[in-house]
């Protein structure tokens, strides 16, 4: 064990001094933290090229001062009371305590399949040959892109084969790709939905490109301002649009098609949780109808977990270069396990668990919010991982998520994606998925009552 420490006779100070002086600086600064361990005397004399007897007496005035907790036997460690860096104080009391968290685009993370998981990562490492323990291809393995094309095309509709697909870490390092190929080619606008997630935006921004916004109504995306935008791209959920939650409609997407192949713009496809449909099949991906000007975009994130960082984009052929060249990689150990995963049916087998685990959670928040706040309208289609929920136009949905929060409950609203929220009802977004039945109804009436004073202050 090493810690980056210097000692020389030059220096003032005894050399226990130093060390001294150095260990309680580090833990001040914050770059030691509480029960960080640390090397022993011996392993510390011999990194310094001391004699221990200095080490030990450095050790034990920092132990009485309250900086090092020593036991025999026991590798020395920063006491658990030792100084907190005042901006790590700072960002600890900012915290807020959720009890219950009913934001949306969050999977219920419990139910990953551990067991599934570990027998595919074994197998990989097992298998992996010596040529993928290389770099290999950026565009990713083999193996997990035929997968992939199998795969999307099962169960999404998207026509491709190993060439056009690109394995990433998620769908933002994917579009910042995607971005910057675009300006360099000489794009200039990009036109994202509104709403829409606003790290969209500050992406297409970061990349030279500038975002403007296009509605949404509730058929879509509104096609027929894409023109008067002067946009060369535009980013999209078409299969469940986020996060409004509505489709967009047959007649918007042919005329998406036509305006991208008059105008040879891309259309990149974000099909954040297409998978979770529980009243009827989902649409087919947007790339099934245009394989030259759609990018389709997916990731595990929603399906899986975030932790998993993989992520994955069909590409036009013009792009693919451009993206191999600029991609850095995924871990191929993990490419090829989820690439057993596909192939062995555990992802169809997970889906369909948590579809059955989803739609139970959101049927309650349905009912419960049908049952505390009648005068509520549940807007989009019956999928995903979120509700979006329209109230009255007198309440105000600034002072209701302000007392959610100080509440313990954290949501979103309207105003979290929208650029000019106030032109519409006052809306919340309701994630369902990572919050059991019992307590999803809980929370709903919970915030029946913060709306319901809420009228009544405005009716006085």
């Amino acid at each position: 064990m090493e810690l980056l420490l210097t000692v020389s006779r030059d220096r003032a100070g005894t050399l226990s001094a130093q060390i001294q002086t150095q260990m309680r600086d580090a833990v001040r600064g914050g770059t030691l933290h509480p029960g960080t361990p640390v090397p022993s005397t011996r392993e510390l004399a011999r990194q310094l090229g001391v004699s221990r007897k200095v080490a030990v007496d450095a050790y034990a005035q920092l132990a009485a001062e309250g900086y090092l907790a020593l036991r025999q036997g026991v590798q020395p460690r920063i006491a658990s009371g030792a100084f907190v860096h005042t901006r790590a104080t700072a960002a600890i009391n900012e915290q807020v305590v959720v009890r219950l968290d009913l934001r949306p685009a969050r999977p219920d993370v419990s139910g990953f399949p551990r067991a599934a998981w570990a027998r595919c990562l074994r197998d990989a490492v097992n298998e992996i040959t010596v040529e993928d323990l290389g770099y290999g291809d950026p565009l990713g393995t083999d193996a997990l892109r035929d997968a992939l094309a199998d795969y999307l095309g099962r169960v999404r509709g998207v026509v491709a084969d190993r060439r056009h697909i690109a394995v990433t870490t998620g769908y933002l390092q994917g579009l910042g790709m995607i971005c910057r190929l675009l300006r360099a080619r000489g794009a200039r606008r990009i036109a994202c939905e509104d709403p829409c997630n606003g790290e969209e935006a500050e992406i297409a921004a970061r990349a030279g490109l500038e975002p403007v916004r296009v509605r949404v109504d509730g058929l879509g995306l509104r096609t027929d301002e894409l023109a008067a935008a002067g946009a060369d791209a535009v980013i999209l959920t078409p299969a469940h649009q986020h996060p409004t939650g509505v489709v967009l409609a047959p007649e918007r997407r042919t005329a998406l098609i036509a305006w991208l192949r008059e105008t040879g713009a891309i259309a990149i496809e974000d099909d954040y949780d297409a998978e979770y449909r529980y009243d009827r099949p989902a649409v087919g991906a947007l790339q099934g109808l245009d394989q030259e000007h759609v990018v389709y975009a997916g990731t595990v994130s929603k399906v899986l977990a975030p932790a998993l960082r993989l992520g994955w984009m069909v590409l036009p052929p013009s792009l693919v270069d451009g993206v191999r060249e600029e991609n850095q990689g995924v871990s191929r150990i993990e490419q090829l396990a989820f690439a057993h995963f596909l192939r062995r049916g555990d992802l169809d087998r997970h889906l369909r668990r948590m579809r059955t685990r989803y739609r139970r959670r959101r049927d309650a928040m349905v009912r419960a919010l049908a049952e505390h706040l009648p005068q509520a309208t549940v807007r989009g289609i019956a999928a995903g991982l979120h509700v979006t929920v329209e109230l009255p136009p007198s309440v105000n949905i600034s002072s209701i998520a302000a007392a959610a929060r100080a509440n313990g409950i954290a949501l979103a609203t309207m105003s979290d994606y929208a650029t000019a929220a106030g032109e519409r009802p006052p809306t919340l977004i309701l994630g369902y998925a990572q919050t059991t039945e019992d307590r999803l109804r809980e929370g709903v009436r919970e915030l029946a009552q913060l709306i319901s004073r809420s009228l009544d202050g405005a009716a006085e």
